[in-house]
Order: C-alpha cells, then structure tokens, then sequence
C-alpha cells in the first residue's frame, strides 16, 4: 500500500514551468501585459501557450479566469446566465456572473484558449473590453462594466487546424502577437529533466529524445506528420512514461496513439526506433 500511495504523489507532482528557447519571450509578453496591452499568443497545440499564460499571471500576481473556446461557445459562457433562486422564501431570478465579467469587475486575467475556434459572432462582444473604451454592456442585465485596472487579457490560438478560421482584422488589433514554437535544444533538455525525476531519465536519454523532438518538428514543417506529432506536451508524457518503461512503448502510447493515420503512427515509431532501436 504505500509503494501505491508513493505512485499516486508522484502523478500528481506539478507540471514544470513554462522554459522557452527564445530569448526574452517571457519578459517581453510581461512588459505588455504591464503597459495596458491584451496578448495573444500564437503557436501550434502543446507548444506551452498555456503555461505561458499561468506563468504571467504568477509573475503578475494576478488570479485567472479562464475560457475554452469552441463551436459551441455562446453569450452566456462568457458573461454569465440567469437561473432561479430562492430569496427571503420566494423564488427569484438570479445573475451568475461568467468568466469575462468576473475578471473585469475583480482585476483578474482572462485567459482565452483556442481563440480561433470560437464562431465569429459571438467574439464582437469583447471588442469594448479589449480596446481603450474598457468597458462592455452587459445584455443580460444591462449593466455598465468597467473594467477594474488590472484586468487583462491573454489569448491562444492554433493556426492551420480544423475546426479554426482567421482571426478578423478588427480583434486581431486589438492585440500584442507572440508567437509560441515548439521549445528544442537544451530549453528542451532543461524542460524534460524538470518534468522527469532527475533519477530516472540518464542524459543520454534525454538527449535522445532532443534529436526525436526535432525530427518530429521536421517531419510536421514538411507535411509528413500533423502538427500534433510534435507535441511538446506529448513527448514530455513520452519522457514520464519512459522512467518506467521502454522508449519505445512509452512513444507508441504518448505519441503515436494519438495519431488517426496508421502510416503516421508507422513514421514516428520508425523515426524513435532510429534512437531507442527496439527498446
């Protein structure tokens, strides 16, 4: 029982911190974020964007609000509903504020996930909130919000994937772009030795999955693998299961196995064999 209890804590260790291989993208989003600006930031699915995001709120001391976008996303997930209460014995209609209004009335930040997934109609609702005016009307109550001084806005959005569609020019300006790419090199290193238990994972190892990392990336900039191939988030998944069992079966769970296409899920087994041979 306690070799059991030991495993479950050691599922539950917190994810490592955001590390990027691009000098200054950390501090830079900061200073925006500090001057006024909404940041959206730009890269492909498990490059890090919402860690990035947290690791801004952290470094702000601000609490987040989050909001993930998708097809589905309407008025009310973003400003709140309306629902039946009981007050002083009598049944009453109640608000129960949503994500934007909480982070604007509390001085929170207001993370968008997916941003570009959301239909196009029911984003122009944020336009007041995110340009100088600061403020938004509420149509479900037909209050007045004016946004506390703290509050901001980070974004995410993948680009090229199903189901997204281009930012309009109207809501991509009123934001500060940086782009997010997959980390490689020793950032990737130093991140896959602070996700891994520094006693599993021997350098040799980590450094093989560095060189499939890249191969991976390349393989995805070519059109032979789909962006998520190159998931730096799966190959971390790839790195903790690696600890406990061999490479080869860890990639085949962590990366291959999400791939629809046989003939993908054969490329990237063949390109990890290359470094972990049959193991």
């Amino acid at each position: 029982m306690a070799d059991e209890g030991e495993g479950r804590s050691e599922a539950k260790r917190p994810f490592p911190r955001f590390v990027a291989d691009r000098p200054h993208l950390v501090e830079d989003a900061e200073t925006a974020l500090r001057l006024g600006k909404h940041v959206l930031l730009r890269g492909p699915t498990g490059s890090g964007k919402t860690r990035l995001a947290e690791t801004l709120a952290e470094r702000l001391e601000l609490d987040m609000e989050s909001v993930n976008c998708s097809v589905d996303l309407d008025m009310e997930a973003l400003l709140g509903y309306r629902t039946l209460g009981l007050a002083e014995g009598k049944t009453v209609v109640e608000y129960v504020e949503g994500p934007v209004v909480r982070a604007m009335r509390l001085g929170r930040m207001l993370y968008i996930d997916e941003l570009n997934v959301a239909r196009p109609e029911v984003l122009p609702i944020l336009h007041g909130a995110l340009d100088h005016r600061r403020r938004l009307t509420n149509p479900l109550t037909a209050d007045v919000i004016v946004a506390h001084p703290n509050f901001c806005v980070v974004a995410a959005m993948n680009e090229g994937y199903a189901g997204t569609s281009p930012l309009n020019e109207a809501l991509l300006n009123r934001f500060v772009v940086f782009d997010v790419p997959y980390v490689q090199g020793d950032a990737l290193a130093e991140l896959i030795r602070e996700a891994t238990p520094s006693s599993t994972l021997s350098d040799a190892v980590v450094d093989r999955f560095v060189r499939l990392s890249a191969d991976l990336v390349r393989a995805s900039d070519v059109g032979e693998l789909p962006p998520e191939a190159a998931s730096i988030r799966a190959l971390l998944d790839a790195c903790d299961l690696c600890a406990h069992m061999p490479a080869m079966r860890a990639v085949r769970y962590a990366i291959a196995g999400k791939l629809s296409d046989p003939r993908e899920q054969d490329l990237v087994m063949e390109i990890a064999a290359s470094y972990f041979g049959d193991a």
